[in-house]
């Protein structure tokens, strides 16, 4: 059973910075991606961005040139490095697993799921 663990939101001013840790433990075999999500009150969850075992590595539009994925593996834990937010980032991130080799920005591609955690934006 794997297990993820975020931490690291919180509120900000839009413009700021804020960085996302995904803590995985467990049993796991590789090759695996992990992803962040978010999910907006009333909206559907929305991909992020994910990075593979081979640090491979793709983006929402919304996220390109301002987040960053990266991993430690001597940590077992993936960051989200969020600059310049912005209101619109309001939302509760979601870390998640999926035992493939293979990115998908589909939710429904990933097994793993974390607890979440809100960040805000405030204008």
């Amino acid at each position: 059973q794997v297990q993820l663990v975020e931490s690291g939101g919180g509120l900000v001013q839009a413009g700021d910075s804020l960085r996302l840790s995904c803590a995985v433990s467990g049993r796991r075999t590789r090759p695996y991606v992990t992803a962040w999500f978010r999910q907006a009150p009333g909206k559907e969850r929305a991909f992020v961005a994910a990075i593979s075992w081979s640090d491979r590595t793709n983006y929402a539009d919304s996220a390109k040139g301002r987040f960053t994925i990266s991993r430690d593996n001597t940590k077992n834990t993936i960051y989200l490095q969020m600059n310049s937010v912005k209101p619109e980032d309001t939302a509760v991130y979601y870390c998640a697993l999926r035992g493939f080799s293979g990115i998908s920005d589909n939710h429904q591609m990933y097994d793993y799921w974390g607890q979440g955690t809100q960040v805000t934006v405030s204008s």
